[in-house]
């Protein structure tokens, strides 16, 4: 059976909140966020429909805004953005039922409406107003929406089309995809498609989607393997996936990340510093979780300055575990055997690979079981009482040391202010 999908998306998010928050209107109002307290080099979370009028891109850096603009810089309040977020997936509860719902980003999410219009006795472009509508009288927040005969469509439809409507809809079909859009560039401007992809298909004179549907099929699968068959999909307007098999999908593996791109450029000492940092709060998370891990990846990035290539390398433990007397120690040894220690360090990247519930791990009979129970205790312990105290309640040595950085990110969401 054909499926109708909706794709709404909030303008300009975290601007409009701050302009509501002001009573000011995000569509004549000069607003950006970004924290001023770091440097002009900054990126803008986002700027204001106002300024994109005047050419200014979204997730600008501050020093690129013209100086002849004035505008207001709001402090990112990642809290505040969380709470009106939940308040307008509310909105959306009222006319969809959570499980035809797939909530894309803090800003985004999809809509299986398939069967609701029949129930509304509206077509899914007057349900999408409808809920539109419904979004701006509760919170202030516009929104634009896509709609489409499957979920690539509704995307695109939300990307390309809806901002060229007067209702801020766009709608597209197989066919009215085909038509409108096989000519349409760059091809950068369709949903999964970055400039790497767009590189590599340039020289090959494939320069729209239309380009991409009478492509040699062979040549594409030899660029991009088994990604060929998304891209070719793609091209003619189809996708398989439904939110019910997102809904339904379960990975055969499970990690825990942690990363961080740090405000300076850190020498190798200090990076290793806050290597120990991610992995005592990765150790913390896991514990709560009651979760074990047998393998750690650290990613390591240099300084831009330097142009070179990423330190990456893989541990493998000989227990499941996550105790920090293990694993601190664990991903210490790799930092100091694949880091460069001439070399700044600018981004880092944590992963417990493989993680599994405790009580399915295999015990090491040549660690100190007693010496493990106590960890565990102390970082029950710990996790209680940030738990009950906040996160700041107990620190350790190191979180206090000059270039740390747990204390600073215990008052962030995603890398920036909470707004607490």
């Amino acid at each position: 059976m054909p499926r109708t999908y909706l794709c709404i998306d909030l303008k300009s998010f975290y601007a409009s909140v701050e302009c509501v928050a002001r009573g000011l209107d995000p569509m004549t109002t000069n607003l950006v966020v970004a924290d001023p307290s770091r440097t002009e080099k900054t990126i803008c979370l986002a700027i204001t429909p106002a300024m994109k009028a005047k050419g200014i891109k979204n997730r600008c850096r501050v020093f690129e805004i013209p100086k002849s603009v004035d505008y207001i810089t709001a402090p990112p309040r990642m809290q505040k953005y969380l709470d009106i977020s939940a308040d307008i997936y509310a909105v959306y509860l009222k006319y969809i039922s959570k499980e035809d719902i797939h909530v894309y980003s803090i800003d985004e999410a999809f809509m299986d409406v398939t069967d609701y219009l029949s129930l509304y006795r509206l077509s899914a472009r007057q349900l999408g107003f409808t809920i539109m509508q419904d979004v701006y009288k509760q919170t202030g927040i516009r929104a634009t929406c896509g709609v489409g005969s499957n979920l690539y469509l509704a995307k695109v439809a939300l990307d390309i089309t809806a901002k060229h409507a007067e209702d801020f809809i766009g709608e597209l079909t197989e066919e009215s995809y085909q038509k409108t859009l096989w000519t349409h560039k760059p091809l950068t401007d369709f949903w999964r498609i970055g400039a790497g992809i767009a590189k590599r298909l340039e020289p090959f004179g494939i320069r729209t989607m239309g380009d991409i549907a009478a492509a040699d099929e062979n040549l594409l699968y030899q660029l991009f393997g088994v990604d060929a068959e998304l891209l070719i999909d793609h091209a003619r307007g189809r996708e398989p996936v439904t939110i019910a098999d997102i809904k339904n999908y379960h990975p055969h593996t499970n990690c825990l990340t942690s990363g961080q791109v740090l405000g300076c450029d850190y020498p190798f000492d200090k990076g290793l510093l806050i290597v120990k940092e991610m992995m005592d709060l990765l150790c913390l998370d896991l514990v709560e979780k009651n979760l074990v891990t047998r393998s750690i990846t650290l990613h390591v990035g240099y300084s831009n300055r330097l142009n070179a290539p990423s330190a990456h390398g893989t541990t493998n433990l000989d227990t499941d575990s996550n105790a920090d007397l293990i694993l601190i120690p664990a991903v210490t040894s790799l930092y100091e055997k694949i880091v460069n220690p001439d070399w700044a360090i600018h981004r880092i990247n944590i992963t417990c690979n493989h993680v599994m519930p405790e009580e399915y791990h295999q015990y090491n009979f040549f660690v100190d079981a007693a010496e493990l129970e106590k960890n565990r205790k102390m970082q029950q312990a710990v996790i209680s009482i940030k738990n009950k105290f906040g996160k700041d309640a107990i620190l350790k040595g190191m979180n206090l040391e000059e270039g740390a950085t747990t204390k600073e990110r215990n008052h962030q969401i995603g890398g920036h202010k909470s707004g607490e």
